[in-house]
């Protein structure tokens, strides 16, 4: 998605001037594309929320996934997911057990009712509290917890939590950790009622019916400041569209402006760069007052994280700045002075995804990942490359070729875990992707 947005977009937020002869404020096509980009983010969580426990999801309680079983855009295949939302109050807190884990890449995040981070606990976040019991609590809450307790405050009563193992080189130390994390409640938090927002099918982009759930979807607070005048305009096309002929309108619009100012910003999520064919995002995980990359990174890769934890690319244009598409072959050169694990202090990996769906491309190897613990085999010269192609080319080593399935474009994911160097500063951009 894209992150060149029209200009437009970043004007100051303010309903348009009235109708002279009717006296009621004319909601433009522009008021109604902000207010829908915006809502929209809030609706990719909450639909999540309810699919989470429509699945049997309970408060407080981790849910473990076993490696791949997950079920939303743009998945990271390289590590085990635990997950569940808890719930805080001013008397209640959720302990966390972490596990010791050395050598190998974990966190557990905390993430608000918009797709924002609020907290990480892991060894770069509390240096000399890495493992053992901490408690995420509602700031201001006065609750005694046991002794050696690390305290993480959160700014909301409910939060979406993701724990994430490495699954490395032996999976089964991986999902021996990622049982090892425990959560449960200090005392009875009251959890509130599941949002009942707009329900929709995959990366479908719905219509005026948005609207009908702005109301509820409102109730969740945005930490950001400066959204009230966007949350103004939300209320007001939520009134206008109880009468027949403006809902008509404003649907009307939604499908030929709002969409198409989606589909202008799709290719740099925002107002992000592009190089090589490479797109980085401006930000992930946290975004201010950038809720259209918010909205972009939601729809495209829900429950992203800070950049802080992981820098994404993702890869979907050729040399020759075609759409990658899966009957063809293509390759990445990486030179011996810029290879992939000089840049990270974990590990990076590459998935293929769907262009439409967003999720990994089925292949009769079953393999959805090219990463550091690949049997890579190097240049000559010591430079790296890899291959994606329905076929493994000739003369081509099996790690160092992830397998794709023809019928669709896709794109690459590139995952720098604990980046740094010209990655972590933004200075990076991965070769291009070549034909082979």
């Amino acid at each position: 998605m894209s992150w060149l947005v029209t200009a437009c977009l970043q004007t100051p937020i303010t309903l348009a001037q009235t109708d002279s002869t009717s006296q009621t404020p004319v909601i433009t096509d522009q008021d109604i594309s902000d207010a829908y980009i915006y809502l929209y983010s809030r609706l990719l969580v909450a639909r999540q929320q309810q699919l989470d426990f429509k699945d049997g999801m309970q408060w407080n309680t981790l849910s473990h996934h076993k490696p791949g079983a997950v079920d939303w855009p743009n998945p990271n295949v390289d590590v085990a997911y635990s997950e569940t939302w808890v719930a805080i109050d001013e008397h209640s807190c959720t302990l966390v057990t972490v596990p010791k884990i050395n050598g190998r890449y974990y966190t557990v995040q905390f993430l608000n009712g918009w797709g924002e981070t609020l907290a990480n606990i892991n060894e770069r976040m509390y240096p000399k509290h890495p493992n053992g019991e901490f408690a995420a609590c509602l700031q201001g809450a006065k609750v005694n917890l046991p002794a050696k307790t690390q305290r993480v405050d959160l700014p909301t009563r409910t939060a979406r939590v993701l724990t994430r193992v490495e699954l490395g080189s032996d999976w089964s130390e991986a999902e021996r950790l990622q049982l090892e994390f425990k959560m449960r409640s200090t005392g009875s938090p009251r959890p509130p009622e599941i949002a009942q927002t707009l329900m929709f099918q995959g990366q479908q982009l719905p219509g005026v019916e948005v609207f009908d759930s702005a109301t509820v979807a409102l109730q969740e607070p945005d930490l950001n400041p400066g959204m009230e005048p966007l949350q103004v305009k939300v209320r007001a096309i939520a009134a206008a569209v109880a009468d027949p002929d403006e809902r008509a309108r404003i649907d009307k619009s939604i499908h030929s402006h709002t969409f198409a100012d989606l589909a202008k910003a799709s290719p740099l999520m925002g107002h992000g760069t592009v190089k090589n064919g490479w797109g980085r995002p401006s930000t992930s995980g946290t975004y201010g007052s950038d809720y259209l990359t918010r909205t972009l990174v939601n729809y495209g890769g829900i429950w992203a994280n800070t950049q802080k934890e992981v820098v994404y690319y993702r890869g979907w244009l050729d040399e020759n700045s075609k759409p990658l598409e899966s009957t063809q072959s293509y390759s990445v050169t990486f030179p011996a002075d810029q290879l992939p694990a000089s840049m990270v202090n974990y590990y990076w990996s590459i998935t293929a995804t769907d262009s439409k769906n967003f999720r990994v491309l089925p292949n009769p190897q079953n393999r959805f990942a090219i990463n550091s613990h690949s049997p890579l085999t190097y240049n000559k010269d010591g430079s790296l490359t890899l291959h994606f192609a329905p076929t493994k080319p000739q003369d081509v080593a099996d790690g160092n070729w992830l397998p794709t399935s023809p019928g669709q474009n896709y794109r690459l994911i590139f995952r720098f875990y604990g980046a740094k160097g010209e990655v972590i500063h933004g200075e990076y951009f991965p070769p291009a992707i070549k034909h082979s």
